[in-house]
């Protein structure tokens, strides 16, 4: 399980507008907006599509396939293997 997320405090500097300014390079910035997007995007309990998962994440940057990546390297999806249906890993 990833650690928990930090305050919305910190991650907010990533956004304007509501919109994320960039993906962070550095691994525990980038791991700081993963654990704030996967508590604010998606439920726990809920299987997505991947078309669903897209779809929040395009709300909130452009290079929504790098942010699920990122997402699923990191541990906070999880996807089936054919990659038909992903949820919240914890």
């Amino acid at each position: 399980m990833p650690a928990a997320a930090t305050g919305t405090h910190e991650v907010s500097a990533l956004f304007s507008r509501g919109r994320l300014t960039a993906i962070p390079r550095k691994a525990a910035r980038r791991e700081q907006l993963l654990a704030y997007l996967a508590e604010t995007l998606f439920e726990p309990g809920r299987d997505y599509s991947e078309r669903e998962i897209n779809d929040a994440l395009l709300t909130v940057h452009e290079d929504f396939s790098a942010l699920r990546r990122y997402l699923v390297e990191g541990g906070w999806l999880t996807r089936h293997p054919d990659g038909s249906v992903y949820w919240r890993a914890w």
